[in-house]
């Protein structure tokens, strides 16, 4: 069976197993974890001490704890991913096992966040680190301890990315050869005329 909050392909077999998890906890208390991972998935970070409270009566082992955040992360981030909505949401939820009163308490708590957290995820996705800068030097070697005659050029390439998440500059250094540095060159050549050329 397919399910739109799975991107139209079968629910991951984890998932099935932790939904009767799921439905060891009062509908109440699901809506009141829902809001705990929600605000995880916004940023706002997670009260997993205000998690184990809300379990504590279902006598959840720390694993169960754990399995009961991870499914609902999963299912509110893929619904929101794939655009499901609230109802549609709650009939898959049903077929999959989970009672009535509980997939109503999950769906109004994604409602209630589900253009917010379409935002946030977009807002992390598709995001790619950035070029800081490039340094370059020369080395010409003439002969070494091995060889009397060398006579080859080494390029000594430092590339700054600015980190997306962090902001903070992560260096690379390569030393690449006199072939593969004028390949390298021709290929930066290629792809700024081809940038060029869409803009």
């Amino acid at each position: 069976m397919r399910f739109r909050f799975c991107g139209d392909l079968d629910c991951p077999d984890w998932v099935l197993a932790e939904i009767s998890t799921l439905a060891k906890v009062s509908s109440v208390k699901i809506k009141l974890l829902c809001v705990q991972v929600l605000r995880d998935l916004l940023g706002d970070g997670i009260d997993y001490e205000k998690i184990t409270k809300l379990t504590a009566d279902a006598k959840f082992e720390p694993s169960d704890v754990k399995a009961t955040v991870a499914v609902l992360n999963f299912i509110m981030a893929s619904a929101a991913k794939y655009g499901v909505n609230g109802e549609s949401l709650s009939s898959e939820l049903q077929q999959l096992g989970l009672p009535k009163e509980h997939a109503a308490a999950l769906c109004k708590s994604y409602e209630d966040k589900q253009t917010a957290l379409q935002d946030k995820l977009k807002e992390s996705s598709l995001r790619i680190n950035r070029l800081g800068s490039v340094s370059w030097r020369v080395d010409y070697t003439l002969s070494s301890s091995e060889l009397k005659e060398v006579n080859e050029p080494v390029v000594h390439l430092k590339i700054n990315v600015r980190n997306v998440d962090t902001g903070a500059l992560e260096p690379t250094v390569a030393l690449v050869s006199a072939l593969k540095f004028r390949v390298l060159l021709t290929e930066l050549k290629q792809a700024q005329a081809l940038m060029n050329a869409l803009n």
